[in-house]
């Protein structure tokens, strides 16, 4: 089973918060393929950028989570690059009108689609959307 991790996960997993001892239970006992997209990677730096504008974290401790991140994911997870086709599909999750996704996580969902992976999340909304699409949730 590919499980593909989406970008609330990989936050809990690196960072301090209130996820972060199920996200490392999760990931330790649950998948043998854990998938990380280069889209999740991007939303992933993201957030850690805005702990450093917020100040949060320092950027010193910011290059030390990048660091850690790319170790792992290049140890522990299956890397992917997000496809012309994943935009395209999530555009059109997104014109159906009945889901409440944001473009974000459309495209998780689109990615986790066409590689047919579970997708893990923390968020409740993203759950609910991709479930709406048939696409198996874990919701860590």
């Amino acid at each position: 089973m590919s499980v593909y991790l989406d970008a609330s996960v990989l936050v809990a997993l690196f960072t301090e918060d209130a996820f972060t001892y199920r996200a490392d239970a999760f990931c330790r006992t649950n998948a043998p393929i854990l998938v990380v997209s280069d889209f999740a990677a991007a939303e992933f730096a993201a957030v850690i950028a805005r702990h450093v504008r917020t100040r949060d974290i320092t950027a010193e401790d910011a290059r030390a989570v990048f660091s850690t991140f790319d170790v792992w994911t290049a140890r522990a997870t299956q890397r992917i690059e997000i496809q012309p086709a994943d935009v395209t599909l999530a555009a059109a999750f997104l014109r159906r009108l009945d889901l409440t996704l944001r473009t974000p996580d459309s495209i998780n969902i689109a990615i986790a689609q066409r590689i047919d992976a579970t997708l893990a999340t923390f968020d409740e909304k993203m759950a609910v959307g991709a479930a709406l699409l048939g696409l198996p949730v874990v919701r860590v």
